[in-house]
């Protein structure tokens, strides 16, 4: 019976120490082994073995990446305006020792540190900057941080803000201020059509202009041109019955005569105040000046004519 208790408690005891020293690290974590108190290795994934009764484990550290929420704060801008202001913070732990005897409450830490700076670059920007960067905000957050907590094992990779909230009257402002800049771009997109609208009027009536002063100059050279063939025409009419009077041709100053007195009986019948014409004696005479008109333009149809008989008629 002595030597079954001593072999019981002989397989308790290797199993316990078996137990000691066996150590199953799960993926995604690491563990510190600790001798006598003092770091001395760290335990990676999967099955690891340590010296009972001498080595145990100090710290167990997860390896994955870690969410971190910064609970909201209030932030004074350098243009004084106080807004609310939250985010989350993503960092992982790089060298498991460093982590874990570095820096007493890791996630505190970080967490302390994160809120400090957000406080420190938003309170060193202005309300506007500040609404319209946030992933300059979030950048240099993230820098100044992560350089911080270096020394501590881990990396921090992202720092996002979820939301930056003003006070409300200073909301109402923004928002009155945004209705007066949009009714200020609405006028002046108004002005500059109606300044469009007068600048293409003028350039349409300018053009107007031009093509009706273009229009009277042709008219006036086209008149020009007409009085100039018609003077042209009676220089040689006048020419013509000069000569013709010169040989003596007594037709022709009666058609020379006829000519103007007809002219001037024209313009005396044309007259708007004229119901009644009283022909003077001397009407007989342009009778006359008539006969002698047929009698002259007879002979010059008849030389026309013999002019353009051919030679063999002749002969």
């Amino acid at each position: 019976m002595d030597s079954l208790i001593l072999v019981a408690i002989a397989a308790v005891f290797v199993i316990f120490v078996l137990t000691a020293s066996i150590k199953i690290v799960p993926q995604g974590f690491n563990h510190t082994v600790e001798s006598f108190g003092k770091y001395t290795r760290t335990l990676n994934p999967g099955l690891n073995i340590i010296i009972p009764f001498v080595e145990r484990i100090g710290h167990k550290m997860n390896m994955m990446e870690q969410v971190l929420d910064i609970p909201t704060q209030e932030v004074i801008t350098r243009d004084n305006a106080s807004v609310a202001a939250d985010g989350v913070a993503f960092f992982q732990i790089l060298d498991a020792a460093a982590a874990a005897y570095e820096v007493s409450g890791l996630r505190n830490a970080v967490l302390n540190l994160v809120m400090t700076n957000l406080r420190s670059v938003m309170g060193s920007m202005d309300l506007d900057d500040l609404l319209s960067n946030r992933d300059a905000i979030s950048e240099r957050i993230l820098r100044v941080v992560d350089q911080a907590a270096h020394n501590w094992g881990i990396k921090i990779t992202r720092i996002e803000l979820k939301d930056i909230a003003p006070p409300a009257n200073l909301i109402e402002s923004m928002g009155r201020q945004m209705m007066a800049e949009r009714e200020k771009r609405a006028e002046i997109l108004e002005a500059e059509g109606h300044r469009n609208a007068k600048i293409l009027r003028a350039e349409g009536e300018k053009q107007a202009v031009i093509l009706e002063a273009e229009g009277r100059r042709e008219a006036a050279f086209r008149d020009a041109e007409a009085r100039e063939r018609l003077a042209e025409a009676e220089a040689t009419a006048t020419r013509l019955v000069s000569e013709a009077i010169s040989q003596g041709d007594i037709q022709a100053i009666n058609y020379f005569v006829a000519q103007k007195y007809t002219e001037a009986l024209g313009k005396l019948a044309s007259a708007d105040n004229q119901r009644v014409i009283l022909m003077p004696l001397e009407a007989s005479s342009l009778i006359g000046s008539l006969t002698g008109i047929a009698e002259l333009s007879k002979e010059a149809i008849s030389a026309r004519s013999r002019s353009h008989v051919p030679s063999t008629k002749r002969d």
